[in-house]
């Protein structure tokens, strides 16, 4: 008996051809393919290449061709049955059980693509071409959509008293039409009705582009009336299972790693006329697990954009909640949120597709991030709050499947709880919780040389020591020559003072010929002349003083080294950033 069709694409839409072949066959990736040794004959030079995009595979040594099954049977002599066997469970699918029903349900199958088909093509025809649609044209036009959009979405129009089932049902059952979701039976006017009429539609297809089911728009907004419904749940379509133009983005897997998820069908269509065409939507409702593992099928990034007002950025936590379950060392999960008032379609409309990829550049954050930011807003100043906060962030982290990344999300989520709370560190590391404020004051000046910042007053003090101690420090010039400086002039001149020192002439102040302003400068607000006051003027208490000076400098560079591979951390999750920041921790701790 013959495998149902909608469970062999289940297979191949969660398999790619590079996945299947990848498990015996050593690829490289060239282009928008993959090369490797033909495993049907021993070769030095590859001719072996496979293309997820039209998911095929081809040996130009042999000439064999073919898709995931083919290659299955070929490479290990399995049957057709015991190729779909041995490739659901590499997809993760439960074996398929065949029963007397199997045959009815085929049959049923077939039935229900043709209706979809010929409703789909039917009103799409009649948006193109018949004149008592200008209302819906016109409503399109005003939406910046032209017949090349509505050609390549095949969206349609249907009347507001169509009369379309007249015609299906000389070809189908009653029961058969009402199944397919289309259509309904209107008890008080004991009438057959076309669930979508009145609205523009949308065809939802599946991941062999057929339509299986319709999203729905008014063209009017009326309160009385929903703005979008969608296809009831059939006995073909789960809205949990399938993502709107997912069949038309997967074949860009091989150009680009990453895919916007969006909410509805105008922001996929907005967004693919102004270029980016690497987007889904998920059907108005939740994010399901299934639809999150399939575009990991495909895709590296999943951007999830929705609407930048409440429900958007409600419906994002939801999705954030349940997508980081998902969480994989070689995925990421990012969000990326609208100013107020916006959606995708209305944004990159204002703003053309160069802004909108630079836009999501510098604003997308990943999942981790947005969880710990919105519980963060939150969390009050008190014991309390702070347990419960602590307790929901790892109660998340605990959700993860992945054990590593478990690991690195949860460890992620304390260390920046425990920037919140200082305190609790006191004894750790004093030099840590003074300076935490001034790190990003620092950072934000880095190479403006008339910022008095904290660590350029470090700088001056040092300078101060360096240039009232001469004469010892020529003889001891180990002691600075190997010390760091952060500002541009301030380590121009230790440089320069460096450098005469190691000529072993005598010098003076007079013979650095620095810029009389920044001597000035150096004298009046170098701190340490304050100490310096209260304290011996002898070699050991220079000895001291510059020890203490270039231990604070140290830190300083350490610290700013963590910062920065905590940020990289909560981008790539790497566990070489990882293991990385831990080391430089450490160091700090030391020191």
């Amino acid at each position: 008996m013959k495998y149902p069709k909608e469970y062999l694409d289940e297979i191949k839409l969660r398999l790619k051809v590079s996945t299947v072949v990848s498990k015996s066959v050593s690829l490289k990736k060239r282009g928008k393919e993959y090369v490797g040794l033909s495993p049907f004959k021993n070769e030095k030079t590859p001719s072996f290449t496979v293309n997820d995009e039209k998911e095929f595979y081809h040996c130009f040594a042999t000439s064999e061709h073919g898709n995931i099954f083919d290659f299955i049977m070929k490479t290990q002599n399995f049957k057709f049955g015991e190729a779909v066997k041995h490739l659901a469970q590499l997809a993760g699918m439960q074996p398929y059980t065949f029963s007397k029903q199997d045959e009815e349900r085929e049959k049923k199958w077939k039935e229900y693509l043709s209706i979809f088909s010929q409703y789909v093509e039917f009103y799409h025809n009649e948006l193109l071409k018949n004149q008592s649609y200008s209302n819906a044209r016109d409503y399109l036009k005003k939406r910046s959509l032209g017949k090349e959009e509505v050609k390549k979405f095949k969206i349609g129009y249907i009347e507001k008293n169509p009369n379309f089932f007249d015609k299906l049902k000389n070809e189908f059952s009653n029961q058969a039409l009402v199944d397919s979701g289309l259509f309904y039976f209107d008890e008080k006017k004991k009438i057959f009705v076309e669930r979508f009429r009145g609205r523009l539609i949308f065809p939802i297809n599946n991941i062999s582009a057929q339509p299986i089911a319709l999203g729905g728009r008014i063209i009017q907004d009326l309160d009385f009336l929903a703005k979008y419904i969608n296809s009831p749940e059939t006995n073909f379509f789960k809205k949990g299972s399938n993502l709107y133009n997912l069949d038309k983005a997967r074949k860009l897997s091989n150009k680009v790693d990453y895919i916007y998820l969006v909410e509805g069908y105008m922001d996929v269509v907005g967004l693919s006329k102004n270029g980016i065409e690497n987007v889904v939507a998920n059907l108005g409702t939740s994010l399901t697990d299934k639809q999150i593992i399939t575009l990991n099928q495909f895709f590296d990034d999943l951007i999830i954009c929705f609407d930048g007002d409440d429900s958007g950025y409600k419906a994002a936590l939801r999705a954030a909640e349940n997508s980081i379950k998902e969480l994989r060392p070689d995925k990421q999960i990012s969000f990326l949120f609208l100013p107020d008032k916006e959606d995708p379609d209305s944004y990159i409309n204002k703003h053309g597709k160069n802004y909108f990829l630079d836009f999501t550049k510098q604003s997308k954050l990943s999942v981790h991030q947005f969880i710990f930011s919105h519980y963060k807003k939150q969390t009050e100043n008190n014991p309390s709050s702070m347990a419960i906060f602590e307790k929901k962030l790892r109660s998340i982290a605990n959700t993860i499947k992945d054990d590593l990344i478990k690991k690195y999300v949860l460890e992620y989520f304390l260390e920046k709880i425990s920037q919140l709370t200082p305190h609790s560190n006191l004894n750790k590391n004093k030099f840590y919780v003074k300076k935490t404020k001034v790190l990003d004051t620092t950072k934000k000046h880095y190479n403006e040389s008339q910022s008095l910042t904290g660590i350029e007053l470090k700088e001056f003090s040092l300078l101060y020591l360096v240039l009232n101690n001469l004469t010892f420090l020529q003889v001891n010039i180990h002691l600075i020559e190997n010390i760091k400086f952060f500002t541009e002039v301030n380590k121009k001149i230790l440089l320069a003072i460096i450098s005469k020192l190691k000529s072993k002439e005598k010098i003076t102040i007079k013979d650095l010929n620095l810029d009389k302003q920044l001597t000035e400068k150096i004298n009046k607000f170098a701190p340490i002349k304050y100490i310096l006051k209260n304290k011996p003027d002898n070699d050991h208490q220079v000895l001291e003083l510059l020890e203490d000076i270039s231990r604070d400098l140290i830190n300083y560079d350490l610290e700013f080294r963590i910062q920065e591979l905590e940020s990289k951390f909560s981008k790539d999750m790497s566990e070489a950033t990882f293991n990385e920041l831990k080391e430089l921790k450490k160091e700090k701790n030391i020191n």
